[in-house]
């Protein structure tokens, strides 16, 4: 009797737009420049002017509802639902691929953006208004070292980044959802989905004073830089081990 042979994937990366790795060098050029700036005490004018602007222009209710729409950008929140949807799409499937895209995204946002907020290690505008009590002059500077490392994580902003991210995993999940149940999702409807929350969330934490403008600057890059990754990456196509063959359906290319 034959043994049925296992059947050799192609895997060619998934295309993202722009197209090529133009883009991400890009990005990543970007993420360092602006660094390299702030390390030299540079654009910290504009860090003040946009943080002095949104002080004086920030009534209750603004306020209230631009920390309401910032909960957009919480990452535990945001990791739960991903993982939620790619296990519901698992059993609709019967497949454990769905579950790879938000493993891979926790641990992308985890190993990156942590890192470099304890290596810059900035303070938050309002470092000045509560603890650690900084002088004005002294939130803007990276690398604080001698503060504890909780009030020095500014840099990059990890709400921006991480709704960048999760909102793209969120919408690569919820096509092959809506098609397990029959349903088409609009394609416009996916691009507002990945878009739409993380500007309301860059704007909010910049508003609010939780971050300055630059730490969104660099959150957007790496988030976009994080987003453009995982994308790329063939999830139907991964090489699985034998046992889980029968729970090795595709979902990117679920019809």
């Amino acid at each position: 009797m034959l043994k049925p042979t296992a059947v050799r994937r192609d895997l060619r990366l998934r295309p993202v737009r722009p197209a090529g790795w133009w883009f991400d060098a890009l990005l990543l050029v970007g993420l360092v420049g602006l660094t390299a700036a702030l390390a030299a005490n540079h654009l910290f004018g504009l860090d003040r002017a946009v943080a002095d602007w949104a002080d004086a222009h920030r009534p209750t209710a603004a306020y209230w509802v631009a920390r309401v729409l910032n909960f957009l950008g919480q990452g535990t929140p945001l990791t739960l639902i991903g993982v939620g949807l790619g296990v519901l799409l698992a059993v609709r499937l019967r497949s454990v691929r769905p579950i790879l895209l938000p493993v891979v995204g926790f641990v992308i946002t985890t190993f990156t953006i942590g890192p470099l907020k304890v290596w810059t290690a900035r303070a938050a505008p309002s470092a000045s208004v509560k603890e650690p009590y900084l002088s004005p002059d002294q939130t803007l500077p990276l690398f604080h070292d001698d503060l504890p490392v909780r009030f020095a994580q500014s840099y990059p902003s990890g709400h921006v980044a991480n709704a960048i991210v999760w909102y793209g995993v969120i919408a690569l999940l919820l096509a092959p959802l809506a098609r397990s149940f029959g349903r088409q999702l609009p394609s416009r409807l996916v691009t507002v989905i990945r878009i739409v929350p993380p500007l309301v969330v860059l704007t909010t934490t910049t508003y609010l004073g939780w971050h300055w403008l630059t730490d969104s600057v660099a959150g957007l890059l790496l988030g976009l830089f994080l987003d453009r990754l995982l994308h790329r990456v063939p999830w139907d196509d991964l090489p699985l081990p034998g046992r889980l063959r029968e729970w090795d359906r595709p979902f990117t290319s679920y019809p």
